[in-house]
């Protein structure tokens, strides 16, 4: 007589049958009807999770009862912990990562020592964010398994994400001795050396990357960032290329190639116009502009202007320098006449994003958020002006200006260029950016501030200016502190041409990228192709602000490069004393050092062309005494200029919102 608990020997035979025979659905429903009668069979509930496995569906119930049942049977245990990895494969496909997450941990409990277990696991948190937990699952998977690879990618990519790219390069290393070809651990590994600064080994791994998967836009995309960087522009401009080519409807690209345009000599303002605007058309392609809008101030009422901002950089950047002395007198002195709104696309916040926080209504990230969802966001919040401070810099949000969020929109700050969407309606600049006639490079109309568009925050640092290096050192030392990738051939020449005028004269070179040996040998051989020996170069990696503003305190004549002038580098060069000699170029950006001297009021530094250049460097260079009498006093004449009188630009730039809002 057959108990409860156990099968007939003839109907085990026929489930034996039908599993050797492979006919798993005949298997299945023979095992549902023996269960019918005999509920408390291991064996049955063993037959039936065997067959629900085969065909592909949830076999998790039946075999846990069949584990419940025959806690012995390492046959079923085996097969429960497949049918749970099973069950997890299904929700991670379905986009339910926490439910996978949870049928992967319950595999990994029945089998602590499967590695794959472990790695699906890691997959689910990695899928969920949360990185650190996912980590762990990584590290416990190499353990039992060093020569699984994917895990071994997957630890190294999340030690990545997690900031850790250090500890990241053994993991990928140990892929990419696993599986040499492992197009995907190139990429990162390129990732991890250029998080560490070492861009010169990244480069070689990016177009590792790229050979081995020409097809992802990713790869030529890494390899373009890596390039600019080092100042290979042309190779630049082509890897953004080929990633439009590749992704002609992502914008992206086409965004980072007119941003690469600023640093080149050839090309000229109507062939970057007319790029711009391609990337504006497509951007309109793609959206759907709002024609309405919640409300709108009356221009002759009391009500307070509603002026949004959007940008990547509100932190420890240029913009952030000079934003955050505007915004304090906005919210200190001009309160009843304006409100503002930020919208931020980083996560990156430090002290100056604490301080900036206290000068605005609301502060909104956007970070992640789809254009259509941006612009919807900020459409809600009913703003009277929206305002650019990106243009095609990094993290720039341009196609979300094309949904018109806003019934008045304006660039303004981040890039001194135009944009190219017709859905921006004015350019913010000054006289000296944009002087008669060059309204034609900007797609947008050309709103001119009565003396500057910038308005600087001088640093918090504790630092006087010292003396003239040369007085005590008997030569002048010439200086540049702007990033590598702005010294293309021409200005290398230029100013080779300098030191060659100026007897003994050395040049301060300091970037990030010349802390790596290799950066700092090929920019030494740039210099000797014009006869310049490497003895009157100094060259120097980044270091921290307060740092970096000593460095002026050995530099005699700061030199600009063209025709991508310096911003922030200049003023903070004239607040350490030193003065900066720029060339006025024929573009609103290469007009950026005019616009800051003439405000200085320093227009015997502005040159008209590279001879100009060179004789007005070797001119100032022979006055040693009018040098030394200018650093003392520079800082000073700095701080009284419209660069630096914040309540005085606030005025200009309230009133001049006031005027574009009145407009119809």
């Amino acid at each position: 007589m057959t108990t409860p608990g156990t099968l007939p020997s003839s109907d085990l035979h026929r489930l034996l049958s039908l599993f050797q025979a492979r006919r798993f659905g005949a298997m299945e429903q023979l095992a549902r009807r023996l269960l019918a009668q005999y509920p408390e069979a291991g064996m049955g509930w063993k037959a039936l999770g065997i067959a629900l496995q085969a065909q592909g569906q949830d076999a998790v119930a039946a075999l846990q009862q069949a584990a419940t049942l025959m806690p012995g049977d390492a046959e079923v245990m085996a097969s429960l912990v497949e049918a749970h990895l099973s069950q997890g494969h299904a929700l991670m496909k379905s986009g339910h990562a926490e439910g996978a997450a949870a049928s992967y941990a319950a595999a990994q409990r029945l089998n602590p020592g499967h590695a794959h277990a472990h790695a699906c696991w890691g997959v689910a948190l990695q899928a969920l964010c949360q990185f650190e937990a996912a980590v762990q699952r990584f590290r416990q998977a190499v353990a039992l398994r060093p020569d699984l690879v994917d895990a071994q990618f997957c630890l190294g990519s999340n030690l990545l994400a997690l900031g850790r790219a250090d500890e990241a390069l053994a993991s990928l290393r140990r892929v990419i001795e696993l599986m040499p070809d492992h197009g995907p651990a190139h990429a990162n590994l390129g990732n991890a050396v250029k998080a560490l600064g070492r861009l010169d080994e990244a480069l070689p791994a990016y177009r590792r990357a790229v050979e081995l998967q020409p097809d992802v836009p990713l790869n030529h995309a890494n390899l373009g960032a890596a390039s600019r960087e080092l100042g290979q522009m042309q190779q630049a401009l082509d890897c953004y290329q080929r990633v439009f080519d590749l992704e002609p409807a992502k914008l992206g690209a086409l965004s980072d190639r007119l941003f690469i345009q600023n640093y080149l000599t050839t090309g000229t303002a109507p062939a970057r116009k007319a790029e711009a605007q391609r990337f504006g058309i497509l951007a309109a392609t793609q959206a759907r502009p709002f024609t309405q809008w919640p409300t709108r101030s009356h221009v002759h009422g009391s009500e307070r202007l509603r002026v949004g901002f959007v940008s990547a950089d509100l932190r420890e950047h240029p913009v952030g320098y000079f934003i955050e002395g505007v915004m304090a007198a906005l919210s200190k002195s001009f309160a009843d006449r304006i409100e503002l709104f930020v919208y931020a696309n980083s996560e990156t916040e430090d002290a100056l994003t604490t301080r900036l926080l206290t000068h605005c209504r609301r502060w909104t990230s956007i970070t992640g958020l789809g254009d259509e969802g941006a612009a919807a966001l900020i459409h809600a919040d009913a703003l009277d002006i929206l305002m650019d401070l990106s243009g095609h810099t990094a993290g720039n949000r341009l196609p979300l200006f094309a949904w018109k969020p806003a019934p008045l929109q304006i660039a303004w700050l981040g890039d001194c260029a135009t944009s190219g969407l017709a859905a921006i309606d004015y350019f913010l600049a000054d006289p000296w950016i944009a002087p008669p006639g060059a309204d034609a490079e900007f797609t947008e109309t050309v709103w001119r501030l009565p003396e500057t568009f910038l308005c600087f925050t001088p640093p918090d640092f504790d630092i006087t200016v010292g003396p003239l290096p040369a007085a005590a050192r008997g030569h002048i030392t010439f200086g540049c502190f702007n990033k590598l990738n702005k010294l293309n051939d021409e200005v290398i020449a230029t100013w080779a041409r300098v030191l060659q005028a100026v007897s003994g004269s050395r040049l301060v070179l300091k970037s990030g990228p010349l802390s790596m040996e290799s950066s700092r040998q090929h920019l030494s051989h740039r210099f000797a192709g014009h006869g310049i020996a490497r003895e009157r170069l100094i060259l120097e990696g980044a270091s921290p602000r307060e740092d970096y503003l000593r460095a002026y305190e050995r530099v005699d004549i700061a030199l600009d490069p063209f025709p991508y002038p310096g911003g922030t580098t200049s003023v903070e060069g004239l607040w350490m004393g030193v003065p900066v000699l720029t060339l006025a170029g024929s573009c609103a950006l290469a007009r950026q050092g005019e616009s800051i001297l003439r405000n200085v009021g320093l227009p015997d530094w502005i040159a008209t062309d590279a001879q100009d250049y060179v004789e007005r460097a070797a001119r100032h260079a022979r006055d040693v005494c009018a040098l030394a009498a200018l650093r003392q006093g520079l800082r000073q004449q700095l701080l009284a200029s419209p660069l630096c009188d914040s309540p005085r630009f606030a005025n200009h730039f309230v009133g001049a919102l006031r005027e574009l809002n009145r407009r119809p």
